[in-house]
């Protein structure tokens, strides 16, 4: 789990609830007409914007944002040397009995093992990488949207409750609901934004940036595999790819 991501949702939520309190009366701040059109509205523009497949399944995708962890260089390093000293030591052909854990490492190693030529390999693995990336896109795209609807519907909520103002300013008692409606919806669009929709797309671009530098640092080292490089230098290729601190 990644508790910096639940640490500062959880500090984000109370910070505001400790202001609210200090401030005033809690449930002065739960207006559900405010909810409904701010929640209701940024999730029905969402399937608007975006297939239906592709939001629902966002939303499983958002969970990497709480409960993936960063993926480790010097594990997958270590195994491409390893893999990198049987094949000198025995051929290509031997690397078909390893157990390689990284899926995407297995790929590539079982194409060069078949004796797949390296123009063909580089191809293959390239273009899985371009459209895991795309497809990351999309995840990312989803809550960006949400990120720009929320807010937008919240100024609709504060128009919405203007208007119910101004048809009532005989009624005292009716301008205080109206207000409340009008600044309440801007206030839930600007939380829902910058406080889950906005910081969670951005986690998911920094965890998809995590999972691509390790991609094309793995194809990088099948590539070496396959040209019959020193493991040696393998190592030091690869581990320019990640920061000082974590090399060996």
């Amino acid at each position: 789990m990644d508790i910096g991501t639940l640490l500062g949702l959880i500090s984000g939520v109370i910070f505001v609830f400790i202001a609210i309190m200090l401030g005033g009366d809690f449930m002065g701040f739960v207006n559900a007409p405010s909810a409904l059109i701010v929640i209701g509205g940024t999730v029905s523009v969402t399937f608007i914007m975006f297939p239906m497949s592709v939001v629902l399944g966002s939303f499983k995708v958002a969970l990497k944002a709480f409960f993936s962890r960063s993926p480790n260089p010097k594990l997958v390093i270590d195994e491409v040397v390893s893999l990198a000293n049987l094949a000198r030591k025995e051929s290509l052909i031997a690397l078909e009995r390893a157990t390689i854990s990284d899926r995407f490492l297995k790929k590539g190693v079982l194409l060069i093992a078949d004796g797949t030529e390296e123009r063909l390999v580089r191809t293959i693995l390239e273009t899985e990488l371009s459209f895991t990336q795309q497809r990351h896109r999309q995840g990312q795209g989803v809550f960006k949207g949400m990120g720009a609807m929320a807010p937008a519907f919240g100024m609709i909520g504060t128009l919405i409750g203007l208007v119910n103002m101004l048809q009532v300013l005989d009624d005292p008692t009716a301008i205080g609901p109206g207000m409340a409606l009008a600044l309440l919806t801007t206030l839930y669009g600007a939380l829902l934004a910058n406080l889950a929709f906005i910081p969670i797309s951005k986690k998911l671009e920094e965890r998809s940036l995590e999972e691509f530098t390790i991609m094309e640092m793995t194809m990088e080292g099948v590539m070496s595999i396959l040209r019959g490089e020193n493991p040696r230098l393998i190592q030091e290729k690869l581990e320019s790819f990640v920061p000082p601190a974590l090399r060996q």
